[in-house]
């Protein structure tokens, strides 16, 4: 495949829900009859029934909740509730007021380790986003991967069933030149071998496109064998190299990210132990000498109406727990520096080690494609000389006529160099997809995908 130096990045509403309705429409069917189905819409399918994805999305509300909580302590909570005796009056002095309805508003005021708290929520929550994204990305690679080597393989298969009708037409040639004595017994030996082994071959390309059959099924929740590649659909492939400028990955920035909250963790965790906190709290009572006349132990009896209201202040002096939970998150944090630090690291070498394939790769799909051209200009030299003769008179030193021998050999070979051509250039555009991830232009793969 060609790269494109520059990707479009718009996106095509009325495709888009119309790619969701054709997956919809697949899904509901019990039996399904192969179809062509679009690679954007294979991508579309495997995103939304993938079990990764699924995960990074509760992910995604756990953190939404937990950044919620981190600031809700400042909002005030109200709690009712009633002081009167369930089953029996009371007995004798109880050092309570019986009260048949109590309220209590209670909220956090001033904690300067909870705003460590608030900020390490939300850099959780941009972590888990992230971690959604990257999820998503790694769908779609996986997914655009096994649809390019299922089209890829179809293909092949269309060669190798010719190449094998080629051998077996081969085969009987040899029979007809081995029964005439033209021929030894052991060119007819070599070409029922060449026929075995392009048997072989043929069953391994079947046993390979059954497996990416299932594969994709797995990956887009339909029946095995639904979905039949469209070459049309799938877009160009950008070229990229290592020395881009890289936009990182959506995982590596989920790792730093993480990090930074797990950080603010460890802040908020050392900072408990050395600042106050304020607590506002007020309280209603309506007392009531229904089960126990209260006013008998007091010198002025208890208004039926109590309110009071206030600030409290706790003043940390000593406490080696917390310490050692601020140990503790601070450790955390640093493994997750670290490990953020080491996907980075990963990647660097992923990249180098892809640049270097790709080059090779490079290489090697030019080569096979240079001997696919050359092996068909030859089977198209053989046909026409079979056809219009050798152009030589027959007599001592001319050339010998060829025989149909040499033109099933001859399309053997086009047919096996255009399979080495195929499989170079699966794997050049495999390459290159997984380079695309780890530059970071993962997205814009993805958007010249839609808008395709």
């Amino acid at each position: 495949m060609i790269g494109r130096e520059h990707v479009r990045n718009g996106h095509n509403p009325t495709k888009t829900w119309a790619r969701m309705l054709a997956g919809l429409a697949l899904a509901s069917l019990s039996t399904l009859l192969p179809a062509q189905v679009s690679l954007a819409t294979v991508v579309d399918l495997a995103q939304r029934n993938s079990s990764t994805v699924k995960l990074a999305e509760a992910d995604v509300m756990k953190a939404q909740a937990e950044l919620s909580r981190s600031k809700d302590v400042f909002m005030p909570s109200a709690m009712l509730g009633s002081g009167l005796p369930a089953l029996f009056p009371s007995v004798g002095f109880t050092g309570g007021v019986p009260s048949i309805l109590t309220g209590n508003v209670q909220s956090l005021v001033f904690d300067l380790p909870q705003k460590q708290y608030i900020d390490a929520a939300r850099s959780g929550l941009k972590a888990a986003a992230l971690n959604l994204k990257d999820a998503r990305e790694q769908v779609a690679l996986s997914a655009s991967t096994a649809y390019l080597e299922k089209d890829t393989v179809d293909h092949e298969l269309e060669a190798a069933q010719s190449q094998q009708i080629s051998a077996e037409r081969l085969v009987k040639i040899e029979q007809q030149r081995a029964e005439a004595g033209v021929d030894p017994l052991s060119e007819l030996l070599q070409a029922q071998l060449t026929a075995a082994q392009l048997k072989l071959t043929r069953l391994h390309l079947e046993t390979r496109a059954a497996t990416l059959s299932k594969q994709i099924a797995v990956l887009t929740g339909l029946p095995v064998g639904a979905i039949t590649p469209d070459h049309a659909s799938i877009p160009e492939i950008p070229q990229v190299h290592a020395d881009e400028p890289q936009r990182g990955t959506f995982g590596i920035a989920s790792a730093q990210m993480l990090a930074h909250s797990k950080q603010k963790m460890a802040r908020g965790d050392a900072l408990s132990g050395l600042f106050p906190q304020i607590v506002f709290n007020a309280e209603y009572l309506r007392s009531t000498t229904l089960l126990n006349n209260a006013d008998d132990y007091y010198k002025k009896p208890i208004p039926t109406n109590n309110f009071s209201s206030g600030f409290s202040i706790q003043v940390p002096l000593f406490d080696i727990g917390h310490y050692a939970k601020a140990k503790s998150s601070a450790a955390d944090a640093l493994r997750a520096t670290v490990e953020a630090e080491q996907a980075q690291r990963q990647n660097e070498i992923q990249i180098a080690q892809l640049t270097g394939s790709l080059r090779e790769l490079d290489a090697e799909a030019e080569i096979a494609s240079l001997k696919q051209q050359i092996a068909h200009e030859q089977l198209q030299s053989v046909l026409t000389q079979l056809e219009l003769g050798n152009g030589a008179a027959n007599g001592p030193g001319a050339p010998a006529q060829l025989s149909p021998k040499a033109e099933q050999l001859a399309r053997i070979d086009a047919q096996q160099k255009l399979l080495e051509s195929m499989d170079a250039g699966f794997d050049l555009a495999k390459a290159r997809l997984s380079l695309l991830c780890a530059l970071g232009h993962m997205e814009d793969w993805l958007h010249e995908l839609h808008a395709k």
